[in-house]
């Protein structure tokens, strides 16, 4: 006859195996399916410009003291990443790009939520002709501009 201590040493060892065994098949686990698309936020998304307010979908922004896009045109607005073509220029262009300012494609990426709402934490200017910018152009950040939280 067992004793206590020994049926019980016995059902540890048991459970035990099979907690570290696990259900899972010998050959591991089988994944069907497609993979999951990343969805849109419900709730509005904004933008925070150069100052922290929050914008939606807009026609001109200050990303940086050094980076402004005009004239834009979303093609994408809501999900993983926005983009929009528009004009870009600043002071490290002045005072060419007054009058005509370079083609550019802004994409943001990072969207984050907080509470009912949800922002673009990143941002990524490229110029149409990056060759035409003047050479100013070497000391103004265009990727991976940080994007501050919207004062909501």
């Amino acid at each position: 006859m067992l004793s206590p201590l020994r049926i019980a040493a016995v059902c540890g060892v048991t459970f035990a195996a099979l907690s570290v065994g696990g259900c899972a098949e010998p050959q591991g686990l089988r994944v069907e399916g497609a993979a999951l698309r990343p969805s849109r936020v419900a709730g509005p998304v904004y933008l925070a410009d150069v100052t922290g307010r929050p914008l939606q979908q807009p026609a001109s922004v200050g990303l940086t003291e050094s980076v402004t896009l005009t004239e834009l045109s979303w093609r994408d607005w809501g999900g993983p990443t926005a983009r929009a073509t528009g004009k870009l220029s600043g002071a490290w262009c002045e005072p060419g790009c007054a009058k005509k300012p370079y083609d550019a494609t802004l994409t943001l990426s990072g969207l984050e939520r907080q509470d009912y709402v949800a922002s673009y934490r990143r941002a990524t200017v490229e110029p149409k002709t990056p060759g035409e910018l003047p050479s100013a152009a070497v000391n103004v950040q265009f990727q991976g501009i940080r994007l501050s939280v919207p004062d909501l």
